[in-house]
């Protein structure tokens, strides 16, 4: 007769003894850890987040005319789609002075798209649109912005970009300009501010 082959069990460990075991030579054994009681008298150390003092509740109290407005890269490709001036059109939605203003990064954005966003280029390189020197690594526009409107909360952001958008939405007091129906809209602004909201 002929020996019976035995099958290997797929994926079997062999068994390792615990460290705390019996068997285990006294010297060689792992002690019990000791557990250290919490003293409950002991005073809590709590981090409680720090807000600006330019917030009254949700509204910025910093924020008046003339008004500065940050400008994303889509924000004037989509202006030049729906034929509105921006300067003009940021007027006429916030009833006042408006300066909109552009960071290197979203310029350089706008380079970077090439021949067929001339026209854009052109727009952004505007007498009228401040422009604000970065001092950080890198040319992504969308962090340049977050970073800028949480370090300073003077600004109004203007774009179209949904992500953008939704980290906004997480930085208190920070007002959305979009477009909506051919015309500038803006949310989280006070209502006695500009033009009645749609």
């Amino acid at each position: 007769m002929g020996k019976q082959k035995k099958t290997k069990k797929y994926a079997t460990m062999k068994r390792m003894i615990s460290l705390r075991d019996q068997r285990i030579n006294e010297k060689d054994r792992a002690k019990p850890q000791k557990k250290i009681k919490e003293d409950t008298s002991a005073i809590k150390e709590r981090e409680v987040t720090k807000y600006p003092s330019c917030l009254f509740f949700q509204y910025n109290t910093q924020l008046g005319p003339p008004y500065h407005i940050l400008v994303d890269t889509n924000f004037i490709n989509f202006s030049i789609k729906a034929k509105l001036d921006i300067v003009q059109s940021m007027m006429d939605c916030l009833y006042a002075k408006c300066i909109p203003c552009i960071t290197d990064c979203v310029m350089a954005e706008i380079e970077k798209l090439g021949k067929k966003y001339r026209v854009a280029l052109r727009i952004a390189k505007d007498p009228r649109f401040e422009r604000l020197p970065c001092t950080h690594k890198g040319t992504y526009a969308d962090d340049c912005l977050v970073q800028r409107v949480t370090q300073h909360k003077c600004y109004i952001i203007a774009t179209v970009d949904r992500d953008l958008k939704r980290r906004i939405r997480k930085i208190p007091g920070v007002p959305i300009m979009y477009i909506s129906n051919h015309r500038y809209n803006i949310e989280r602004m006070p209502d006695d501010y500009g033009a009645p909201r749609f």
